[in-house]
């Protein structure tokens, strides 16, 4: 049986559809990338976000990536896509295990543009995981570390003693957390 589900084609080829990859850039050559890979008709996205520079003499409205050293691409994993990917000025490898490129939920990719068209403010976060060691930021909490336990607004911190093998948890919701 084949991937799309009919039978016949033992040839051992397996069709799948085009998916998300990340791929690590130079410092400085997202654009670059992401206008070559276009015209080899690799299809890529680049998240750009408007900010403005200011210099002593004048001001300037700029194009940055949101993800600074980072594109986006769209390929079956199995096509010749993928060493064109690597051979293109700028690229340095996919991001996953040993370069091979884990695939992105296009869900994930959609939010992103669909936040960005949209205009509305918001704000950069650190990436935080259940089970990481956390920083409150600011407040009566501020400094505090301990480990997430929860996610979303009902965000809690565990502060743990060691030695004694006690703990507490204290909800932080509303207050900034960064990882440690």
């Amino acid at each position: 049986m084949t991937a799309s589900g009919t039978p016949g084609d033992c040839s051992g080829t397996i069709e799948q559809e085009a998916q998300w990859y990340a791929v690590r850039t130079r410092s400085r050559h997202e654009k670059l990338v992401t206008r070559q890979l276009e015209k080899q008709g690799i299809q890529s996205y680049l998240p750009v976000i408007t900010k403005v520079n200011q210099w002593s003499d004048r001001r300037k409205e700029v194009e940055e990536p949101l993800f600074s050293g980072y594109a986006f691409v769209r390929l079956n994993h199995y096509s010749g896509d993928r060493v064109r990917i690597l051979q293109t000025q700028g690229v340095v490898n996919f991001v996953g295990v040993q370069g091979s490129g884990v695939p992105i939920p296009d869900r994930e990719i959609e939010n992103i543009s669909t936040l960005l068209s949209s205009k509305l403010v918001y704000e950069e976060r650190p990436y935080l995981q259940v089970g990481q060691r956390v920083r409150v930021c600011g407040g009566a909490l501020d400094g505090m570390e301990g480990i997430l336990t929860a996610e979303n607004s009902d965000r809690s911190v565990v502060i743990s003693i060691g030695l004694i093998q006690r703990s507490l948890s204290v909800r932080v919701a509303g207050y900034n957390v960064e990882p440690i």
